[in-house]
Formats: C-alpha cells, structure tokens, sequence
C-alpha cells in the first residue's frame, strides 16, 4: 500500500497543478481578443468622459452659485465680446462713405447732346415731316420737344461749330462737384467722404470747405452760361436750354457697395478685446453669486485652446486608462489566486463598466439641469443620488469578490475623472461600491436586493456625514439634502440591480444565486422528470445535496451553488433509468446481459446526456462543467474488473482507458465537491451495520482513492479542506444512519423482514469500486489508515 501511494504522490508531483497551468499566459485568439477587449474598452471611456472641452459640464450662467473655489491652472486670456463689439461699431462709423467721382461727366452730356442734335439733322436732311421727326427722336433718345423750339434746334444742328460751343458751355459749371441729393450728400459729409476718381482710381479726401453743387443750382449755372452766348441767337438759347436741362447728371454718386464692404473689413479687421488671467488668480469662490465678468472667465478658461485641450485630454485620459486597466488586470491575475476572469467575464465587465460610466455622464447633465430649475439645492447634492455601486454589485453577484474589487477600485478612479478629478468623488464611489459588493456577497433572494440596497443606503449616510466633517463647512441645509440623497442612493442601486440580473443572466449566460433558487425549486420541469423517470437517482441527488451543501459551509464554498449542482448532477440517467442499479426497484439487472464495454459506454453516455439536457435547458455554463466534471476520469472498477476475468489470458487485451469516465478532472472546489459527496453517498448505500465507525472509515476510504487516483489535481481543494468535508459527511450520514429503539414485533413478522433484507442485500448490484472491499473487510483499520494518508487523524 505504502508503494503504491509513493508511486501515485510521485506521479502527482509530476502533473502540472491547476495553479501552475492557470499561471501560464494565455496565447493565440484569447490573448488578442482580451487586448482588443481592452484598448476597445479604453477608447470607449475616454470619449464617454473627455466631450465637451472638460470632463464635467461647466457652463455657468450669471446668478448661479459657484459650486467650489476655481483658480485659474494657467494663464489665459478671456475674450471681452462686449468690448469687442463696441471696438468694431466704432471702427465702422470711422470708415468714410466712398463717392464716386466722374471727372468727365461734362464732356458725356456734350457728346450725347451733340449726338441728339446730330440725329436732328439727319432727320431733316432725310425729308420726314417735323412730327416724324419729333417722334422719331422722343422714342430714340426718351427726350421731350417742344414744336415751338423744335425749328430752332434744327438750325442749331446745322451749325459747325456746335460741339466746340456745347463744351464751352457745360466745362465751366461741372468743375464743381455736383450731387445729385445735396441734402443726403451733406449729412454723409458729416461722418467723412472720400471720392474716387473713376478715371484714374485715385481717392481724395473730402474737403468740408469745398462746395459741392445741387442739380438746382447746376441748371442755374447752365441758365446763366447760355444767356452770355453772345453767338446764338434767343431762340436758340431757350432750345438749347430746354434740351440741356434733363440730360444734366451729378458728377459724384454714392457707392453704397463698395462703401459697405470697407466697413464689413474693418469689422473683421478689429482683434477681440483681451483680458490676462494669471495662473493662481482666484476666480470666484465657492458660494458666490457669479457676475458678469466671472461667468465670462469661466467661460473662456472652459474654452481656452478648445481643440488642442480635448485631443491632449484624450490622449491623457487613454493613456492612463489603458495602464490602469492592463496593470490592475495583470497584477490580479498574478497575485490573486481567485482572480481568473474568461473572455465572457472580461466582456461582461466592459459592457458593465461603459454602461456605468455612460449612466453616470448622463446622471451629471440631469443634475446640472436640477441645479438650475431648482436653485435651492445645490448641484453636487444630486451627485450622492447616483448609482455608484451598481456596476461592483453586478459583478459581485455574478463573478466573485476578488473581481468585484479590481473592479471598484477601476472604477472610482475613472469616475474621480469623470467628475473633473475629484478625490471626494473618488472615495464616495469607491467605498460605496465596496460595501454594496459585501452586502450581495449571499444573495438567497430577491428581496435581499433590498435589503442590501437599505443597508448601503444607511452606509452612505454615514459616509456623507464623514465627507462634510472633513470639509468644514458648517451644518447647513446643503448636508441635509446630500444625506436624504446618499440614503436614497443605495436603494436606486439595489433596484437597478434587481432589473439588470435578469438581463445579465439572459446575455451571459451566467448561473447568478437568484438563477440557482429558481433552478432548485423541485417543481423544475427536469427535476420532475428526474423524479418520475429515476426515481432512485432522484432521492440519490437530494442526499448528494445535503452532503455537498453541508460541506460546502465548512470549506467556504458557495452552499446554494453545489446543492443545486447535486440536483442536476446526474440528469442524464432520465435517457436509460433502468441502467441504473438505484432505479431497478427489484427488477432485472440489465448489465447481466451486456459485456462490460458496452456497460461502460452506457455509464459514460449518462454525463454526455446531462450535459445535452443541461445546455438544452439553459442550466448556465457552471452546472453544465459541473455535470461534465463530475466523475473525472475515475475508473469503472466493477466493470473493468468484470472485463479483465472474462477476457482470455494472453489473447485479448483490456484497455484501462476504456474504463474510465472522458472527464475532464474536476477544475473548482465545487466540481470536486460533488464528485467526493457522490461517491460517498453511492458507498453509503453498501453498508450492512453503519455504525459511526464504519461510516467514518468508509467516508475517509472514500476521499483516499479519489485523491490517490489524482482527481483532484486540478482544482484547489486542500488537505485542510478535505478534513472538513470528511467531517461533514460523518456528520450528515450519521444523521441519516441513527439508530432507533427497538420495538417489538411477532416473531412471524420478524421472519418475514429478515428474509426481505436478505434478498435485498443478495440483489444488490453497485457500480462503486469500493463495495466488494466494504463486505470483504472491516472498514475501521483502513479508515484510520487513510485518515493518517490524508493527515486526517
């Protein structure tokens, strides 16, 4: 015996340990989708947080009440916009008002008084009637004629000297600037004038002494001009003054375009007005009613190198985000043993944590909105009604508590960032996420929810009290809001929480406590059908169950998990019940007609139709790994015994890998919990006198082989552990096993019932390993030798 364990120790040693393999790094796909997982995860947060120039709202509002002290961090400038205006309105009525000036607007009315009257005489010389002639000249030219100086303009046309004598005229009175509205011309005159040649493009200031001419006084110079031609004769003169009158124009017109356009580049050409802040410069402090020019400081130093700040916060926040997450992560894996998150438990807490801080950003924009409508309490009062904790009870509730911790302290210092780095913050949301964590750490029920929720909401108030303690501040009504909102905080947590479970389990696929309760009510539609179809195997899993749960107490394993996995631990036995020795009821044993491969293969099939039936049932991954795991690859010993006395010596070859169960070897306390409660309960049922000290030695002869056959190489039970469920197991089938006193009966009817249990035990057919052994020999000197193998005695 001595060797054989040596030779079973020594080829332990040599498996590598469930440890030692969850130590070694994660290679290929995994290990890319978990760092895709990350930087996805990273780029999320920082552009759920960095929006907006800043990472909390901050637009201020002349009247509001500064929410804290705010020093200027740098120098900047703050743009005076009213300043800025009153710069540029005054730039624009500096800007002169621009005429045009046409130097040769007396030579253009000769030449289209010379050209009318030249038409005149063609019109003469072409023998057309004067009416003709009129018309003809009236539709060309849109200018009146009078029949009576009609003839005299006729004689004038014939002259040769007309056009020398029509510029002698106009040259003298348009050397003056003539306007076309001298009432207008003067009123711009008093904001400044400047006039541009049209010729030659060059501008002249205009000279408020010099005087300008109305179209009134023009006629009168003409008029004055044409009664000095001595030449011409008075009839003449009053033709050639009737003709000349309606074709004079001013000399100088307003471009109001060109005007307009210089006053719009001045405008643009004005630099806003600045104002220096120093950096330490106080802005305002906490209390104050913000002013005018406060609101505008705030204002600038949210927007102060808009662009530039948001790419530089962004790339800040990515940074650390990215360090914070990858180093959390792998100092966890490395130095907390229960710190072993899949792929789906890393996306789960991606999902949870953007979630989170996305509520948590939109939360910030309600409250500032809260702020405003109602003055009365202050805006960061409504920060202690946020659900801080939600995300770590998520996590607590469906994973562990080594995880839940990586991830509140994760996420109190994103959220600290969140809220423009704010250390209260930071401690608010990291120790009430911890305590909310603790108090869903057993969840039996729905309702513990809320009685979690009350409690965390009473430790929020304690927490809220001990922040305004260290502030100072006086115990004003502020306090009394933030404590009503930090009581009402934990049960917004709790019952957010309540809704979100469902919808985890549901995406998941996760086995959370509330999913177990469910799952262990016996009215289960694969319970009932485990009742009725293996009615042995169902009363064999309850027994399994109150072993594993009493054990699972002892070692701190969860009770609610492995009780619920003995429920279902052998459901697959419902596809061939009648295979099942529990199930015969007296009947035929049908393995008496089948070779001993073919019955383990029927053996083997059960934990293959288990986990079918699980999966098909929704049962969630942990119970479906239970199922599987829950024979290891532990030998059939009856039937590969069976096989090796039938087989022919020398000819056939028995495979022992035949006959053993395809595992895998259990991987949690859980999984080796149920298989060792298995065991021991199916080697319970073989002995004839169970008294404490067979029940003992059978119990620790059990755990013995299951862990000198290495079935528990690769999960993390102990021998300490080990200890306390051999305990347990005594405890429970001592139970099961009492004596009663004795009451008298005929002795017929003795007769008759010790024929019954003689043929009972007789039939009897159990596939345990141990249970030829229990009837061959005395279980109490192997018991305590095993207990002295297992350091248990």
């Amino acid at each position: 015996m001595a060797k054989n364990e040596r030779k079973s120790d020594t080829a332990a040693a040599m498996k590598p340990t469930a440890r030692q393999a969850v130590k070694s790094p994660v290679k290929g796909d995994e290990n890319l989708q978990r760092i895709l997982l990350m930087l996805v995860l990273v780029v999320l947060l920082t552009f759920i947080i960095v929006p907006k120039g800043g990472l909390t709202p901050t637009d201020y509002s002349v009247g509001d009440v500064a929410p804290r002290d705010i020093k200027a961090p740098r120098d900047f400038l703050v743009p005076d916009d009213e300043l800025t205006e009153q710069k540029r309105v005054e730039t624009d009525k500096a800007v002169p008002k621009l005429y045009d000036y046409d130097t040769a607007m007396d030579k253009g009315v000769a030449d289209q008084t010379l050209e009318i009257l030249t038409s005149l005489k063609g019109s003469v010389d072409a023998g057309r009637t004067d009416a003709e002639q009129r018309a003809a000249l009236e539709s060309a030219f849109g200018v009146k004629f009078d029949k009576k100086h009609f003839d005299a303009l006729q004689e004038l046309s014939q002259r040769p000297d007309l056009k020398v004598r029509l510029t002698d005229l106009l040259s003298p009175i348009y050397r003056q600037k003539v306007a076309g509205n001298l009432n207008l011309f003067t009123a711009d005159r008093g904001h400044g004038i400047v006039f541009r040649s049209l010729d030659t493009q060059a501008e002249i200031v205009d000279d408020a002494n010099e005087k300008v001419l109305g179209l009134g006084e023009l006629q009168d110079a003409l008029k004055v001009a044409v009664a000095a031609a001595t030449d011409l004769p008075g009839n003449q003169k009053k033709a050639l003054l009737e003709l000349l009158n309606p074709l004079l124009r001013p000399n100088i017109s307003f471009n109001k375009n060109e005007t307009e356009g210089r006053k719009q580049a001045a405008r643009e050409a004005v630099k806003p007005v600045l104002i220096q802040v120093k950096k330490g410069e106080m802005i305002v402090r906490e209390g104050d009613l913000l002013s005018a020019e406060q609101t505008l400081r705030l204002g600038a130093l949210r927007d102060d190198g808009n662009r530039v700040a948001f790419w530089r916060n962004a790339a800040g926040l990515l940074l650390i985000s990215l360090l914070l997450v990858c180093f959390a992560h792998t100092f966890a894996w490395k130095n907390i043993r229960k710190y072993r998150p899949q792929n789906r438990d890393l996306l789960f807490l991606g999902v949870t944590f953007v979630a989170q801080i996305l509520v948590l950003k939109i939360s910030i924009f309600i409250s500032s909105a809260l702020g405003s409508a109602f003055s009365y309490v202050d805006q960061t009062a409504y920060y202690y009604l946020f659900p801080f904790a939600v995300g770590t009870m998520l996590v607590r509730i469906v994973l562990n508590s080594e995880i839940s911790l990586i991830f509140a302290i994760i996420s109190a210092i994103i959220t600290g960032a969140l809220f423009g780095n704010s250390y209260a913050v930071m401690l608010f949301a990291f120790l009430t996420s911890l305590s909310g964590a603790h108090w869903v750490r057993h969840v039996t029920e729905r309702s513990s929810l809320f009685r979690a929720g009350l409690r965390l909401g009473m430790f929020n108030f304690a927490l809220v009290f001990a922040l305004h303690l260290m502030t100072s501040r006086p115990f004003d009504l502020q306090l009394f809001y933030k404590l009503g909102f930090g009581l009402a905080g934990g049960l917004v947590a709790a019952v957010v929480v309540t809704g979100v479970v469902p919808l985890v389990e549901s995406l998941f696929r996760y086995t959370t406590n509330i999913k177990l309760l469910e799952l262990a009510n016996m009215n289960n539609p694969v319970l009932r059908d485990l009742m009725i179809q293996a009615p042995g195997t169902y009363h064999h899993s309850i027994i399994v169950g109150n072993l594993a749960e009493a054990a699972a107490e002892n070692i701190n394993v969860n009770p609610l998990m492995v009780r619920v996995a003995a429920y279902y631990h052998d459901i697959g036995k419902t596809k061939k019940p009648l295979y099942f020795i529990e199930n015969l009821g007296g009947q035929e044993n049908r393995h008496d007609k089948l070779t001993a491969s073919m019955s383990a293969l029927v053996l083997i099939a059960h934990v293959k139709d288990g986990v079918e039936m699980a999966r098909d049932n929704f049962l969630g991954q942990t119970l479906i790994d239970i199922i599987r795991q829950h024979h290891g690859t532990s030998l059939m010993k009856f039937f590969y015994d069976r096989a090796r006395s039938r087989a022919e010596h020398g000819v056939e070859q028995i495979d022992e890998r035949d006959y053993r169960y395809p595992g895998p070897k259990p991987q949690t306390r859980e999984a080796a919990l149920i298989m060792l409660a298995d065991a021991v309960e199916a080697a319970s049922r073989t002995l004839t006198d169970p008294t404490a000290a067979r029940v003992q030695g059978m119990v620790q002869k059990i755990i013995n082989n299951i862990f000198i056959d290495g079935q528990l190489d690769e999960c993390e039970l102990t021998l300490k552990d080990m200890h306390n469920i051999a305990k347990s197991f005594n405890l429970v089938l001592g139970g099961i096993f009492h004596h009663r006193v004795d009451y008298p009966e005929p002795v017929s009817k003795e007769r008759v019932t010790d024929k019954v249990v003689k043929k009972n035990d007789e039939n009897r057919d159990r596939k345990s390993p141990v249970e030829a052994k229990d009837r061959e020999n005395p279980p109490a000197k192997s018991g305590t030798d095993d207990l002295k193998r297992l350091g248990m005695s």
